[in-house]
This record gives structure tokens, sequence and C-alpha cells, in this order.
């Protein structure tokens, strides 16, 4: 988990990202003349997203650049798939002390700067599937992409005011390093899984696909779009109960 930043023009955008998979896209497909900030908060545990480390890691790059226009929180992690009735207590805990608190901590901070710099900025999270629909990952996981989607939403309420806008990006399956090795799977074995369950046939979701459809949430392109779960699923929300 970290984050990433990037100016485009006059746009000086900052965006949290994992190591690998969508956010190392995200880093290898960011503008041209852009400048990037990035920032690791992640220890070997996983633990919680220390505050101070990134009200510091604000604060640099606003010093450092002047403003932040954009911010990606792309940070997660995941537990092992188990029955309810043997969930980890102690897994759940570090799992949305990551995936949920480790975005709120952000964007109460990156909103803080935009609010009082005057920047019409945006903010993305990534969600999940898992934020719509139930059954095909850990407990502890779905909790916390449900939970993000309704913080991504409550967001974009509060912050509209401000000219800020606030957007999820739910992929399905991708074989990152995160999901290897949460299912224990080589990425070409979780590219067949996921092929045998996807609605859209012929193309295997990748790292980029998502990347792009986050910089389109980031970009004026998307100017009037907040408060939406942009799904980058292949349909398979949709037909999915």
């Amino acid at each position: 988990m970290g984050q990433i930043g990037w100016q485009n023009r006059n746009y000086n955008r900052r965006s949290e990202r994992d190591r690998s998979g969508i956010g190392e896209a995200v880093h290898g497909t960011r503008r041209d003349g852009a400048r990037v900030v990035i920032v690791d908060v992640q220890d070997e545990l996983g633990q919680n997203v220390a505050e101070t480390k990134v009200e510091n890691a604000v604060n640099f790059t606003v010093k450092k650049h002047g403003k932040i226009d954009v911010l990606f929180s792309n940070a997660g992690v995941l537990e092992q798939q188990v029955s309810i009735l043997n969930l980890n207590l102690d897994e759940l805990d570090r799992v949305m002390a990551v995936n949920l608190r480790g975005s709120a901590v952000f964007i109460k901070h990156v909103a803080g700067a935009m609010v009082k710099s005057g920047t019409r900025g945006s903010i993305v999270c990534t969600t999940s599937v898992a934020a719509e629909i139930v059954g095909n990952t850990p407990h502890g996981y779905t909790a916390s992409k449900h939970g993000l989607l309704g913080l991504v939403r409550s967001s974009a309420g509060e912050l509209g005011k401000h000219g800020i806008r606030v957007n999820g990006v739910a992929p399905f399956g991708i074989a990152t390093p995160l999901a290897c090795d949460g299912y224990k799977m080589e990425a070409s074995e979780m590219e067949e899984m996921f092929s045998l369950t996807a609605n859209l046939k012929g193309v295997v979701l990748k790292a980029r696909h998502v990347s792009e459809a986050a910089l389109f949430l980031a970009s004026d392109d998307s100017a009037y779009v907040s408060g939406h779960n942009l799904a980058v699923d292949g349909g398979y929300t949709v037909v999915k109960p």
C-alpha cells in the first residue's frame, strides 16, 4: 500500500497505491509531464495506517508542489477464505484497518488539503465487485469493501459543496500479487479461474484496464461524475445475483 501523485500542466495529482498490481499500472500509465509523489506506509504485518505519517506526507506534498488535485486510494489486503464460523477476528481487524481505515485516513487529510487550497479535486478509491455482491471473497474483505463504498458515497455527499468529486472503481478478479498470495495460486491459475466465472469472455482483465478507469475518474473527462462506483467487471455484477 502506498501513495502516488502526478501533475499534468496545472494538475498536481496524488494517489495511494499498492507496490504492484493496479497501483503499479497507474504509476506506469501516468500522464506525461506528471509530478509523482509516492508514500509507502505499509509494514510487513500490514498494521494500521499511521495517521501522523499520512498527515506528514500530505503536508510535504502541498509544501513541495503547492496543492493536491487527485487522490487515488488503492491500498488493500486480503485474508484467507474461511467459514464465518471460523472467522479470525485479528485478521478481520487487520483487513478493516488497511482497506477501510487506511482509505478514510487518506481521504480525510487529502480532502482537507483540497478544501484549504480551494481545489476542485478528485478522489478515487479502488473498491471491488465484492462491494456490490457477496459469496466469492473472504468475509473481512467483503465487509471492508462494502464499508469503503459507503465511505465513497458519504464523502461525495459532503465534499460536493467544495467541488470535490469522490468515486470508486470496482474491478472483477485480477491476478495481482495480492490476490495470488491470498489464494496461494500462480497468476496463470488465477486468470484461468476468473475466466471460468467471468461474464465477458475472450478477454482477461488486467491491472491496466482498471488503471485506465481510475485515470478517467481522476481526469476532467469525468468532471460531473461523483458518488459513482465504476464497475470494471465485464458485466459480472449485472448478471450475478
